[in-house]
């Protein structure tokens, strides 16, 4: 009996030696991140190119630029310059044969016109095939100039 209590005894002496400290874990700081800039808008563009029609002269582009929910459409026209303001609107369909008034642009005077229009670019393209349609005059409405599909 002396034997197994002097065993025991040793197996403890021997298991305290052998005790380790519990491991102190310090906590690294994550990894920081720098902030980058989100754009508020996001901007859509599409340029359009306007054809001759009817023997004008006229020809040019219209370039659709979405911004904050909103269409600016800026026109700008070479050749003939007419002395009158000249409508100028987005309709439904295609050139040559477009049909009703969609939305109505600022009239292009000396080749230029700037409008925008409350509408996405999405708004746009579900409307179905539109086009861009500038008239000769306010008086010869039925006389295209210039005319692009969107």
């Amino acid at each position: 009996m002396k034997k197994l209590a002097f065993l025991g005894v040793a197996s403890l002496l021997l298991g305290a030696c052998s005790y380790q400290s519990p491991t102190t874990v310090t906590p690294t700081a994550a990894p920081t991140q720098t902030a980058t800039a989100t754009p508020t808008a996001v901007m859509m563009k599409k340029t359009v190119t306007l054809a001759e029609e009817n023997k004008s002269g006229q020809a040019g582009t219209a370039v659709l630029e979405e911004t904050d929910g909103k269409v600016k459409v800026t026109i700008d026209l070479t050749g003939t310059k007419y002395k009158e303001a000249q409508p100028a609107h987005i309709h439904i369909g295609v050139c040559p044969g477009v049909g009703a008034v969609k939305y109505p642009l600022t009239s292009v005077v000396a080749g230029k016109s700037t409008t925008v229009l409350m509408v996405t670019m999405a708004d746009l393209a579900a409307a179905g095939p539109l086009a861009i349609n500038v008239h000769k005059s306010a008086s010869e409405a039925s006389v295209y100039t210039a005319c692009g599909s969107l």
